[in-house]
């Protein structure tokens, strides 16, 4: 979400910095005398829109069938916002629960929520979305004429106990690969989230590698952190973050992988879904 300017961006936490930002990633940072669990900053990035990286089928049109949440056969349905909305706790009626911005706070890109469901109230439809906010499970309804409904093949799924990746397109696994955990003490969150924002790196070879991207997940045991919210993402490898083998468990909660496979799931439309479990 862009406050006061074009080239301004609010940071969790409520920090406001010019453009290029840079952007805080819990991870394992190596010094001179080993490794001090400490915040890791990425290099300069640029905050321009990347939906064209999106892979994903549009639909202008309402499916007849009732759209059902994400699954390893049926990948994820996702709700692109045409104009900001109101999130409502019960479809149609209820508290608001969040305002639904058309762009993401990061990148300025457009924001895309992970459909869970769908149904109709009072004469409309619903869609119930996952939110990018606290607690983990966070969800509300959106109005179906609010939003671009598309949707993706992919389902991502992280298995934290054994360090492995593994992204599958129509039910079969076509990734699988190694990954960096939360250490013990930080662990990376279980639950279904989805990816949610993405920024590009100017330097691959900084701590957090060639890309990052955002998760709906919000580590459990890092509130507040440097003045921002303890926000997991997925994010590439450079530097003394090459110190942490892959198949280890030594971040603050993001998981994170070489820059070959970054580059490569960050083609995946923003919204697809990540179920990460033990």
């Amino acid at each position: 979400m862009n406050a006061g300017s074009d080239n301004a961006v609010v940071f969790p936490g409520g920090r406001r910095q010019a453009l290029p930002v840079r952007l805080a990633i819990f991870s394992a940072v190596a010094v001179a005398a080993g490794l001090l669990l400490s915040l890791c900053v990425a290099g300069q990035a640029s905050a321009q829109a990347v939906d064209g990286l999106d892979q994903g089928t549009e639909i202008s049109s309402h499916p007849k069938k009732k759209i059902h949440g994400p699954s390893r056969k049926g990948g994820t349905y996702v709700a692109r916002l045409l104009i900001g909305t109101a999130v409502r706790r019960r479809p149609g009626r209820g508290k608001n629960v969040w305002f639904a911005r058309t762009h993401t706070k990061w990148s300025g890109a457009g924001q895309r929520l992970m459909v869970l469901d769908s149904r109709r109230a009072r004469g409309e439809t619903w869609l119930k979305v996952r939110l990018p906010i606290r607690p983990n499970n966070a969800a509300g309804w959106i109005p179906r004429d609010r939003v671009q409904l598309a949707h993706s093949r992919r389902f991502i799924l992280v298995d934290t106990s054994r360090r492995l990746l593994r992204v599958y397109r129509n039910g079969r696994v076509v990734t699988r690969h190694k990954v960096v955990v939360g250490a013990p003490s930080t662990p990376t969150p279980v639950g279904l989230f989805a990816l949610h924002d993405r920024v590009k790196q100017a330097n691959p070879n900084d701590f957090v590698g060639s890309w990052i991207l955002t998760l709906t997940a919000h580590s459990r045991q890092l509130r507040r952190f440097d003045g921002g919210d303890g926000l997991v993402a997925f994010h590439g490898r450079g530097g003394a973050s090459f110190l942490d083998p892959l198949g280890s468990a030594r971040s603050h909660g993001c998981i994170r992988m070489n820059n070959s496979r970054i580059a490569s799931l960050a083609k995946a439309m923003m919204g697809t879904a990540v179920r990460v479990q033990r």
